[in-house]
């Protein structure tokens, strides 16, 4: 597989699952529905499913898509999978809803439990960050500039800025950072936060309670590119495709904690 030619097509994937997402986002109905887990379900996040596993088939036929919003697939199947997409088509539906802009479109690439390749587009600032573990990570702004994009060279003793979500905050997190010395505090909704790290603005962001594979895959792989250390916030391997496809809790860094 050409990662060069794998990156463009995401790129473009993401790009045109971000178009259906502001269609509806620049409407008067959302469609809002809530799952049986209580998180909200929009039209938007139909609509970017339907674009991407479309497109995904289409182009990489002999690679399994697990996504959000796509049919659940067993885990009996899912384990003979070696290479698997793992999407989420919009991460952040609550900043969706709000209308804040702090929402994303997330493709990953995993191999053998690991991502190994990922791509985060951001339709309202229309700003993609992308990358994998052998070239390195990249943003490209909304004017189409490309840059490579490292993590911060600041170690676990200095000032750290750290990131703290605009909708999961608690007591365990304010735990974990008081082992720091805190130099700003940044809040980002959906996958952002990683980015935030991936691209040196901030040093650490710590996520206490459950989230789903899907919320992860494509930040982590985009991390690792850039340099950054993702685990389980017990500081073990976080890996995917689990029978129980979610992480209970990881710690985001740009030095190992």
């Amino acid at each position: 597989m050409n990662i060069e030619e794998l990156s463009r097509n995401l790129i473009a994937i993401s790009k045109e699952a971000g178009k259906s997402i502001i269609k509806i986002y620049n409407s008067d109905d959302f469609g809002i529905e809530i799952k049986s887990d209580t998180s909200p379900l929009t039209k938007a996040d139909r609509a970017a499913n339907e674009v991407i596993e479309k497109r995904l088939t289409e182009i990489y036929p002999e690679i399994p898509i697990l996504s959000e919003e796509g049919k659940e697939t067993p885990f009996e199947e899912r384990k003979t999978w070696t290479k698997f997409w793992l999407v989420d088509p919009l991460d952040g539906t609550k900043e969706f809803i709000k209308r804040n802009g702090e929402f994303t479109v997330n493709i990953a690439l995993i191999d053998a439990g690991k991502p190994i390749a990922g791509v985060i587009f951001a339709p309202v600032t229309n700003e993609v960050y992308y990358g994998d573990v052998a070239n390195g990570s990249f943003k490209i702004d909304s004017n189409g500039f490309k840059k490579r994009i490292e993590v911060s060279d600041k170690s676990r003793l200095d000032a750290l800025d750290v990131v703290q979500s605009r909708s999961h905050s608690g007591d365990e997190e304010k735990l974990f950072y008081s082992n720091y010395k805190i130099n700003e505090s940044l809040s980002k909704g959906s996958s952002l936060k990683i980015c935030l790290i991936a691209e040196g603005k901030a040093e650490i962001y710590f996520r206490g309670g459950p989230t789903w594979e899907w919320d992860t895959a494509a930040g982590h792989a985009i991390l690792l590119g850039a340099g950054g250390y993702f685990v389980n916030k017990d500081k073990s391997e976080l890996i995917y495709n689990k029978e129980i496809i979610k992480n209970f809790g990881f710690i985001v860094s740009s030095f190992k904690v």
